[in-house]
């Protein structure tokens, strides 16, 4: 942790791939993983005399996610060239937004965790959502001397979604990102896949003193690619910062590269300012001009956000914030959730734990998701209906489970096909316990003698004797009067 007599000042510019069919500028398919350059045309390739034409579905998906951060739409705007040089850049330009972008002055609620598990509620700032063309890629090997450069993610369209400089820890930027990533996905806008790339991060960073109103000079770290690098890569530089500065010296804005294998950055340049791009009206695209009605219709589509529910799932339902943050991982996830609510055939705790324990589990392991499992809403009640009413063991429970996932069965029927019924009928559990104390006096004497864990060891006797199937609260609770009365 930094000195704290400082405080820590972020800003984040999170750029998300677009899960659009073609690119943003021409008709090449849009796509992660295939052959190198075998995805480009003139267009994208930036070939003298080649025309670019807006894909109209660009433009839908960031103002959902306008509307979604409840900014301003611009519904009279226009696109720009930012001039740069680049290896992965052929066009030496990249067509984008800069002072009239899409959406602009919005904010975010975002539910916070605190290291103690308590939360908090705080509203970050959105200053701007443009949509841009990605550049391509570079690539590098032991190999060859020098760098290649596949040229298939030129053109893939983006969306930059700029923050106001509101964060004041590196957790508040992870709780922003999370919750970010997740209305992209519940908006099916993009795939969010940051090992592919399809959502990265420019991160931010300065420091002031504690109590001071004016900000410090800032440094930008590029393309951090995960969310846990973000959160480790603002502690380093803060408490680099904070270094400096108590050592008399002075922080330059600039740009540094984040390696997350070392776990510090490198100075790349001193940063550019708006200025250094030279930017200027695209002369080969018009303006973008979107109807009222348009605009309109696109915010009342808008489903509720994972955000909003991330919130009332902890106050409704009385689960974790973990627990509320593994349901809301996938759209689906989180509707099969609320699906298994509505039944009100069990509670929402035991739909909760089945769900962020057994069922995540599996779904992790064997890299699924749930539309690829066999298990239905109804299904899955009835099961845990009958764990819940003590028909079921816990552990028969798992074993049905397992059946579940793969067959579109009845529990009821698998139960009584595997002979999984729970024994609760109190005299045959009575005479299970009088059995089992009877053969194990020296566990009753120790358990009388304050050895409590005796008590467990002939609950587990008991339930060896009925092969699993005897319900244990209430084998427990015979056990402990036969204690207490011989």
């Amino acid at each position: 942790m930094w000195n704290p007599n400082y405080e820590v000042v972020v800003g984040l510019e999170v750029h998300a791939e677009l899960n659009t069919e073609s690119k943003i500028y021409c008709s090449c398919k849009n796509a992660f993983g295939l052959e190198v350059n075998s995805q480009c045309c003139p267009i994208c390739m930036g070939m003298p005399g080649t025309l670019p034409t807006l894909n109209m579905q660009v433009v839908e998906y960031a103002i959902k996610m306008g509307h979604a951060l409840h900014c301003n739409i611009h519904r009279i705007c226009k696109q720009d060239r930012k001039n740069y040089f680049y290896p992965d850049l052929p066009k030496s330009y990249q067509i984008s937004q800069f002072d009239i972008p899409l959406c602009e002055t919005g904010y975010l609620d975002v539910l916070v965790e605190n290291p103690d598990k308590s939360t908090y509620q705080k509203r970050f700032g959105v200053t701007r959502i443009h949509i841009e063309e990605d550049a391509g890629k570079l690539l590098h090997s032991a190999n060859i001397d020098g760098s290649l450069v596949d040229f298939n993610r030129c053109g893939v369209p983006l969306i930059e979604i700029v923050s106001e400089p509101d964060f004041r820890s590196s957790a508040e930027a992870h709780a922003y990102l999370e919750t970010i990533k997740s209305i992209l996905q519940y908006l099916d806008i993009s795939d969010c896949k940051m090992e592919q790339g399809s959502i990265r991060a420019d991160v931010n960073v300065s420091v002031r003193k504690k109590g001071s109103t004016e900000f410090g000079t800032r440094v930008e770290m590029k393309n951090v690619n995960s969310f846990s690098a973000v959160v480790r890569a603002i502690d380093y530089e803060a408490a680099r910062q904070i270094e400096v500065l108590e050592n008399g010296g002075e922080i330059f804005q600039e740009t540094r590269r984040w390696d997350d294998a070392k776990g510090e950055n490198v100075l790349l340049r001193s940063k550019e300012d708006s200025q250094d791009y030279r930017y200027f009206p695209e002369p080969d695209l018009p303006t973008i001009v979107l109807e009222q009605d348009y605009v309109d219709g696109l915010k009342e589509a808008i489903p509720e956000l994972p955000n909003i529910k991330l919130i009332r799932f902890t106050q409704d339902f009385g689960i974790s914030y973990d627990e509320a943050q593994v349901l809301l991982e996938e759209p689906e996830k989180c509707a099969f959730f609320e699906e298994s609510v509505a039944k009100k055939a069990c509670s929402p705790k035991i739909i909760c734990n089945w769900m962020v324990g057994d069922l995540t589990k599996y779904l992790r392991e064997k890299k699924l998701s749930l539309a690829d499992t066999a298990l239905t809403v109804d299904s899955f009640t009835a099961l845990l209906k009958m764990i819940e009413d003590g028909k079921i063991s816990n552990a028969a429970g798992k074993q049905v489970f397992e059946v579940l996932l793969t067959e579109n069965a009845d529990p009821a029927k698998i139960v009584e096909e595997k002979g999984l019924a729970q024994i609760s009928d109190d005299s045959a559990l009575q005479a299970v316990v009088d059995q089992v104390c009877e053969a194990n006096q020296k566990s009753i004497q120790d358990y009388k003698n304050g050895k409590t864990n005796a008590l467990g060891y002939l609950t587990g006797q008991c339930m060896k004797a009925t092969k699993g199937k005897g319900n244990p609260a209430r084998m427990k609770e015979l056990l402990l009067e036969y204690l207490q009365t011989h």
